[in-house]
């Protein structure tokens, strides 16, 4: 039978668990979901509107237990980037209006792509370059608020211009509103290192609305949040006109968004419960930002960070996530005139502390440390997010995944086989292993991987320096860790095989997998080579001590 689409089962009584976590996780998840629509350069009420509908449609559809999804910070920054892009000094319906329409269109890519099954997309960026698109992504967010800690406001024309403009206008800093980002940043800070996954963003907001009302922060020239609408969100219908301008744009931030939502769904499964279903995730939060987009709401993924806020708080089912969606209704219903008092640097400071844990050196040195080229793919990917924007960013991160995919299986490594002395072992040569047995005259090469028409060139390079430093009389190639010989490259090796004839030269094929062996029968070499046609490389040096045994 097949399950795939069974909602997972739930523990026993659950309900006393997912209220609390629920509970608990909103007083961070609201917050960061308000702070993060500024972010987008909309207002605060659509990050209320995204951690209401997307999140309740995901609880019904996804197959993680205690995924959150709403926004968050890397899909914030791309929404903002696209909106400025189309739209710099639009008023906030047409910015509203564009940003349900990229919602609706990320919704309508992610259904398409479950439809064609592309769930293996998601792998599609390699860790490294994720870490450094982030990376950027960090700096890019923390330049963006920079300005509403200071209380300064600039015209954005990209990040090294940005950053300039920002130190030339630090005269002009406002202090009063230096103070209230300083105090909030101080007290997200101490309660995130005291009490990790604390309601610290809850106990902020709530802080620098007390001080707006009793200190009069608005009158000594701290800007605010200002009228939140109250009440449900209104329908609001895509602008199709728009679809063409922002399609390129959809793409980008729906791969973000399920590689997202993927990663955090992979990252917080824990053992007994259901593994993550990619082609699900896509349906799940493709109906999320669809549905989301004509309530208002933004582009929505799953959040690592909210996400481990609702396992740390004990999570056991969606239905956390149902108690987090009904605390954004409560919010949107009750408290919004409240929030309206809330100074635009308290949130600036609620982003800035979420958002700088995209910046991970560590995990840059880790990389550094284990392989020195992923390294720079990460470095090119983070530069790639600053120098070209964050959208191109993306297209930089794909492209540079792609070169280091293209750089691993076009350079496949060639090992000469020797064995373990005094033992039935065989395998590579090298440096730490100086008594590995030989054979005088036989040379034993094993290529590893895919062998195709974009890498065989570079495998017949090396098998061809390998012989011409040991002018073996037989050539063995070991074919047990290839599980493929493309069309193309089977050519090329049945070529080979004349020019080593021709040579003076024999060249013998061991331990061949069914698949590979299949294709050298087709195309005729298995009776071209006869008994040169081997089981494994222990039958290769059985048999040439057999033929060539060695001189006493």
């Amino acid at each position: 039978m097949d399950t795939s689409h069974t909602p997972p089962a739930i523990p026993g009584p659950s309900l006393r668990f997912d209220l609390v976590a629920g509970l608990t996780a909103a007083a961070v998840v609201l917050p960061k979901a308000m702070a993060y629509a500024t972010v987008a350069g909309l207002p605060i009420a659509v990050g209320l509107y995204t951690a209401f509908v997307p999140m309740l449609i995901y609880a019904l559809l996804g197959s993680s237990r205690v995924l959150s999804v709403s926004s968050t910070t890397t899909l914030a920054i791309l929404v903002g980037s696209e909106l400025a892009r189309i739209a710099p000094d639009a008023d906030p319906t047409t910015l509203l209006t564009a940003s349900v329409t990229l919602s609706a269109l990320v919704g309508v890519l992610l259904l398409a792509a479950s439809v064609l099954r592309l769930g293996f997309v998601a792998n599609f960026i390699s860790t490294p370059v994720l870490t450094g698109f982030k990376a950027g992504i960090g700096l890019v967010i923390l330049l963006d608020q920079l300005p509403k800690l200071l209380g300064l406001h600039i015209h954005k024309e990209g990040f090294f211009h940005d950053l300039l403009s920002i130190i030339n206008m630090l005269p002009q800093t406002s202090l009063i509103t230096l103070a209230v980002a300083a105090l909030t940043l101080a007290a997200l800070l101490a309660m995130e290192y005291r009490w990790p996954h604390s309601a610290a963003p809850l106990v902020a907001i709530g802080g620098g609305i007390a001080a707006t009302s009793f200190l009069g922060l608005q009158a000594q020239g701290v800007s605010i949040v200002g009228a939140i609408p109250q009440g449900l969100p209104s329908l609001t219908l895509p602008d199709l006109s728009l679809v063409q301008e922002l399609l390129p744009a959809a793409l980008g931030i729906a791969l973000m968004s399920f590689t997202e939502t993927i990663a955090a769904g992979r990252a917080f499964a824990i053992s007994g419960e259901p593994a993550i279903n990619a082609n699900r995730e896509l349906v799940a939060t493709g109906v999320a930002n669809l549905g989301g987009a004509f309530f208002g709401a933004m582009a929505a993924g799953g959040g690592t960070s909210q996400t481990a806020v609702t396992r740390a708080a004990g999570a056991r089912s969606q239905k956390a996530s149902i108690v987090q969606a009904a605390a954004a209704l409560a919010t949107m219903l009750f408290l919004a005139p409240v929030l309206g008092l809330l100074p635009n640097a308290c949130l600036a400071a609620v982003v800035v502390v979420y958002s700088a844990g995209l910046i991970q050196p560590r995990e840059f040195m880790a990389i550094r440390r284990i392989r020195s080229m992923e390294f720079y793919w990460a470095l090119a990917a983070c530069l790639g997010v600053l120098f070209f924007g964050t959208l191109d960013g993306i297209i930089v991160a794909i492209i540079v995944s792609m070169l280091t995919l293209m750089s691993q299986v076009t350079n496949p490594p060639v090992y000469v086989i020797g064995k373990k002395r005094d033992a039935d072992v065989l395998r590579p040569i090298s440096p730490e292993h100086p008594d590995d047995e030989t054979w005088p005259g036989l040379l034993i090469v094993r290529p590893e991987g895919r062998v195709f028409f974009a890498n065989v060139e570079v495998i017949s390079d090396k098998i061809r320096a390998l012989v011409a430093e040991q002018q073996p009389r037989v050539l063995a190639i070991d074919m047990s860790r290839v599980q493929d010989i493309e069309y193309s490259a089977l050519v090329m090796l049945m070529e080979a095989e004349q020019r080593q004839r021709e040579a003076g030269r024999t060249l013998w094929l061991a331990a061949l997998n069914p698949a590979v062996a299949e294709m050298v029968r087709r195309a005729g070499l298995a009776d071209r080579l006869g008994p040169r046609l081997m089981f494994n490389a222990r039958e290769v040096i059985r048999r040439y001590r057999e033929q060539y045994p060695p001189q006493v």
